[in-house]
């Protein structure tokens, strides 16, 4: 099993990078959409990785923290779930935020993802609550930047953008930027960008 891969990335495609290794082998990773677009051609990354092994492919899944990826591999142990469908829950959401919609017992949250309708999250919920715990001053910590994410997400959507576009400008603002203005303002500048 292939679980970490160091190297430089070389291309991007629409949902994944082509990562160079060792003598010049390109590797097709498919990759959650913030690690995607935070990923510099000519950059060195390194990815924590899933090798999916079908009868017709060989299928590598890459993330930029362990956490994502084994928030990955319990979302892959939900019936009807596949890698893509995963992918996509990690593209939309940061692994905080499916914590916290866990925990919160949300499907709603969880049904905002591209390809996730509302018995799939609420299967998601069922089969995972108990997987994924927080202690209750994580669980605190995270409710308080999802109310300031969430009245940043809002913003943009009244400004035109697409619930989509909204929820991965916030997952890729820095945990260090606190309040929904200067949130906000960071959030508007990836667009501009």
């Amino acid at each position: 099993m292939i679980r970490l891969i160091r190297g430089t990335v070389i291309a991007h495609g629409k949902d994944h990078l082509v990562v160079e290794v060792a003598n010049a082998v390109g590797l097709k990773i498919f990759v959650p959409e913030p690690t995607r677009t935070q990923a510099a051609s000519g950059a060195t990354i390194v990815l924590h990785t899933y090798l999916q092994v079908r009868e017709d492919a060989l299928n590598l899944f890459g993330f930029a923290t362990e956490e994502e990826l084994e928030i990955f591999e319990l979302l892959l142990g939900v019936s009807g779930v596949g890698p893509k469908v995963a992918l996509s829950t990690l593209s939309a959401l940061s692994p905080d935020a499916l914590r916290l919609a866990l925990a919160n017992n949300e499907p709603a949250v969880i049904a905002r993802v591209p390809g996730i309708g509302k018995r799939t999250a609420e299967k998601i919920i069922l089969e995972l609550k108990d997987k994924v715990r927080e202690s209750q001053a994580g669980l605190e910590a995270l409710a308080a930047v999802a109310d300031v994410d969430a009245e940043v997400i809002e913003a943009l959507i009244a400004l035109g953008y697409s619930v989509v576009e909204a929820q991965r400008a916030v997952q890729r603002l820095p945990k260090e930027a606190t309040g929904v203005e200067e949130r906000l303002r960071l959030a508007l500048s990836q667009f501009s960008a």
